[in-house]
């Protein structure tokens, strides 16, 4: 119809893609560059909320780049060299582009036939991942929307591998109760999955973690006996690489040689540091990774790709078909699941999937492996360097040595102990998120609130990281410590 072809004018859409890709280039260049832009522009929620009314028109209005603008100037900036925050990476500009391509051909990935290139380039790169980690011949994959989508989907193949029965069709109750043996330090996606799979808390039981926050290999035996005492079929182990809180890395090998003895499932929630994999540096922190019965990897973490795009590994990739065993004779052939892996939603949560592969293809295609690898060094060596730094400073405390980029610390003065020592981690955090300077985490270990950093950002510099240090620093006084 005439009248929609405003729309979709290929023209109209020309002028507007300049002039956006110039209003993100100038955003970029201005972030990157670190300059008078705060981190983070905080506003209240409530105070946020009127000044985003749905006040939409009936008629068109051409409006984009006015808009854009004010997305921008309010989103918080991940591309600073002062975001140190949250796991969540500055995407690469070549990911952005090809963010933009795959949104407008929208080749939903639920079969083959919707999304045919994207269905063959997740499978190569998924096989390509495995491989990586030290997975043999035979080790499949599929991409899914992020870290806890990709847990439950593991555990859900756990489940049906392990249990002994058909829990899909017949239920949990149908069969003894069972459980997963889950390091203290796990995310909480894990405990999410295994009661969300409906085997409630007594589905997990916990593993103590050292020092450091590891898990202690030496007590699983004791964490088996305690789930068979309860009565449960004990499935697997969850094991990470690494710590969300601590960025710690479990030691997996003798993890692995417990789980082949005993006969059980090897998880591993590898969302963050299963990237060290690249690092002729630090692969020794994933040793044993390979030999995991399922792996989750998250590129929207240490390779720099948009949020959400999350690989799920699976040493035999038959064992991808088990979670999800259901059949829509409307989409799926009349075939066995193995026979029929081009069609994405046999094995996912999701049943219309976007082409989120397509930008890490991409940016694996035009910038290369090497560079990856050399991304995650720099990284970890910063991370280790920010720690010595911590370390050398008298207020500051270094609750555990970090392996790589994510490092926990906090600010003591002198008489700060207790309640009021947590209360000032909490409110240096929220003084220099109010004022723009930098944006960091919290987080809580066995002693109280720390802060703590992920350095993700390619352009943070141990400059930047100093500035920290003094920023807290100068909070704290404030406060009136």
């Amino acid at each position: 119809m005439d009248s929609e072809k405003p729309f979709f004018d290929p023209e109209v859409f020309r002028r507007q893609g300049h002039r956006m890709v110039d209003q993100l280039a100038d955003y970029l260049k201005q972030s990157l560059g670190g300059g008078p832009m705060p981190v983070l522009p905080w506003t209240e929620p409530d105070a946020l909320l009127p000044q985003w009314p749905a006040d939409f028109s009936e008629e068109p209005r051409e409006r984009l780049a006015e808009l854009l603008e004010r997305v921008i100037a309010q989103s918080n900036h991940l591309h600073h060299p002062r975001y140190v925050g949250h796991q969540v990476t500055s995407p690469l500009p070549i990911a952005a582009l090809c963010e933009l391509a795959s949104t407008l051909l929208n080749d939903a990935m639920a079969v083959y036939e919707m999304g045919p290139v994207g269905t063959v380039m997740e499978r190569n790169v998924a096989r390509w991942m495995a491989g990586r980690i030290g997975m043999p011949a035979g080790a499949d994959g599929i991409f899914t929307s992020g870290g806890s989508a990709g847990n439950l989907t593991s555990l859900l193949s756990a489940r049906a591998t392990m249990a002994g029965y058909d829990v899909w069709t017949e239920g949990v109750r149908a069969g003894p109760p069972l459980a997963f043996l889950v390091s203290e330090q796990a995310h909480y996606s894990v405990q999410r999955a295994v009661q969300a799979m409906g085997l409630g808390r007594a589905g997990i039981v916990p593993v103590p973690a050292d020092a450091a926050y590891r898990m202690k290999p030496e007590a699983l035996p004791d964490a088996l006996r305690i789930a068979r005492a309860a009565g449960a079929k004990a499935l697997g182990v969850c094991a990470g690489s690494c710590s969300t809180a601590t960025g710690t890395f479990d030691p997996l090998e003798p993890i692995a040689d417990f789980c082949a003895k005993e006969g059980l499932w090897l998880h591993v929630d590898g969302a963050h540091g299963a990237s060290a994999s690249l690092s002729p540096k630090y692969r020794h922190l994933v040793a044993g990774l390979g030999r995991a019965d399922s792996v989750v990897w998250d590129a929207h973490k240490m390779l720099l790709m948009p949020a959400l795009c999350t690989a799920v590994l699976f040493r035999d990739g038959r064992n991808s078909f088990h979670a999800f065993s259901q059949h829509a004779s409307y989409l799926f052939a009349d075939r066995r699941p193995e026979e029929e892996w081009y069609d994405g939603a046999i094995r996912t949560l999701e049943c219309t999937k976007r082409m989120m592969i397509f930008p890490l293809y991409a940016a694996l295609y035009c910038w290369g492996t090497r560079f990856f690898g050399e991304y995650v060094t720099k990284t970890f060596d910063l991370g280790r360097r920010f720690g010595e730094m911590v370390a050398a400073e008298k207020d500051f405390e270094l609750p555990v040595k970090p392996d790589g980029n994510i490092v926990c610390f906090r600010w003591r003065p002198d008489g700060a102990s207790g309640k009021r020592l947590d209360e000032l981690q909490i409110a240096i955090r929220q003084r220099l998120i109010a004022d723009g300077s930098f944006y960091l985490v919290k987080t809580a270990l066995r002693d109280g609130f720390h802060l703590r950093v992920t350095i993700v950002n390619p352009a943070t510099t141990e400059n930047d990281l100093a500035e920290l240090l003094k920023a807290v620093r100068k909070a704290g006084h404030a406060l009136g410590s």
